[in-house]
């Protein structure tokens, strides 16, 4: 087997042939990264484009399919002559003329027939790549497929043998009479991000390491321990514990959003905390009672910064059972600890509405230094403009407000 795929008559173009690549690492780094692909086929001498799913095994390519379905009963005698298409849509290319406007983009075409796996083994193992590709490690956190449901589904193996990459990379390619004209010109790129994970009805549990594995230390709620309070990252498990918890408008008087009133809105602020921290605008723990288990509210970093070693600590929801009793004290302990001593971070900061006394004691009492008020910093849910006291406190003040917060909390 060489590093390249032999050109043939069907993977030779007749246009811009300088686009075009034959490299096995290039289809494969294509294949792999694209999650579906596009198979045409014929069936009763009318052609069929399906659109499907795909993974890359060594040198061969399974397909996931019905076996009612058109391509699953056409590869039945034999195997089904395919033409498969993956495309990485990389950039738009915007020239100066309508007739030069392109995209960048890498796409893999393979011609082949396609076999009906009948293997069970095989069929079973090529499943398995196929939700693995959707993210390492689910195949082995999800229940296999039945002998039914295998039963019910057709895997189709294609070899990789004629293969042909085409890739478009660069700029502009406007004609040189044009170079003049007053239009902009340029490439508007474009990636392919995913969104917070959104758990169906039911799931109580945080997302699994798979889908948050390349989340920094400063974007992770690592889970942490004191004697008054456990901070645990926030999940859909607590949204009936926090409605229980923080069922006080005194509890909400200051804060940027509105009580929410049922389940349904309870779910919906703790969702909207993990898209912001799937964001990375913010990561959030729900506060639980040591021994009881018992959720009592909820606090979180904000408008974290982790190249000027900068974090807020905020949106500190506790209910009033818990007030002055060395929680919410213990948990700032725990977060200012994980910051400074854990992230390295050079400053700590607190907003809190400048007609909240109260918040502005306790961040004092902290140690934190009163940086001064920021003017129309946030709306209020009643729709006028909130102005925010600063607080803050640095790596060269943590110290000694860490001594003092221990030996606070000795008393307790």
């Amino acid at each position: 087997m060489t590093g390249v795929y032999a050109p043939t008559p069907r993977t030779t173009p007749t246009r811009y042939r300088d686009r075009m690549r034959y490299e096995r690492s290039a289809a494969h780094a294509i294949l792999d990264e694209a999650y579906d692909c596009a198979v045409a086929f014929v069936v009763d001498g009318e052609p069929r484009v399906l659109p499907t799913l795909h993974v890359r095994v060594g040198d061969t390519v399974y397909l996931h399919g019905s076996t009612g379905g058109r391509l699953g009963l056409a590869a039945r005698d034999g195997g089904v002559p395919v033409c498969l298409s993956a495309t990485l849509l990389d950039g738009l290319v915007l020239a100066r003329s309508q007739f030069h406007h392109s995209a960048n983009y890498r796409s893999v075409v393979v011609i082949g027939t396609a076999r009906l796996v009948d293997d069970p083994a095989e069929g079973a193992a090529a499943m398995a790549a196929l939700v693995d590709k959707i993210r390492p490690g689910r195949a082995a956190d999800s229940r296999p497929a039945s002998r039914r449901e295998l039963a019910q589904t057709a895997v189709m193996a294609l070899p990789l043998e004629e293969v042909s990459v085409r890739v478009r990379a660069g700029g502009v390619m406007d004609d040189p009479a044009d170079l003049d004209l007053p239009h902009w010109a340029g490439v508007l790129p474009l990636r392919r991000v995913t969104d917070a994970p959104q758990p169906d009805a039911g799931v109580g549990a945080a997302p699994p390491d798979y889908l948050t594995a390349d989340r920094s230390p400063w974007h992770t709620a690592a889970p942490l321990r004191g004697t008054h309070v456990v901070l645990e990252p926030l999940r859909p498990a607590h949204v009936d514990g926090l409605l229980a918890a923080l069922g006080d408008d005194e509890v909400w008087q200051f804060l940027p959003s509105v009580r929410p009133r049922g389940h349904a809105e309870m779910a919906s602020h703790v969702a909207a905390a993990a898209q912001q921290q799937w964001l990375g605008e913010r990561v959030t723990w729900a506060q639980i009672h040591p021994e009881t288990g018992e959720v009592m509210g909820m606090t979180s970093y904000h408008d974290i910064d982790p190249e000027r070693g900068a974090v807020g600590i905020g949106h500190t929801i506790l209910g009033k059972r818990w007030w002055r009793t060395g929680v919410n004290t213990e948990a700032k302990l725990l977060l200012l600890e994980r910051a400074f001593d854990v992230l390295g971070a050079e400053r700590v900061f607190w907003y809190t509405d400048v007609r909240n006394e109260r918040s502005q004691r306790a961040i004092a009492r902290l140690g934190a230094s009163r940086d001064g008020v920021v003017r129309r910093h946030r709306l209020r849910p009643d729709g006028t403009w909130r102005d925010s006291v600063l607080f803050a406190m640095t790596a060269d003040e943590w110290p000694a407000a860490a001594t003092r917060l221990r030996a606070k909390l000795a008393e307790h």
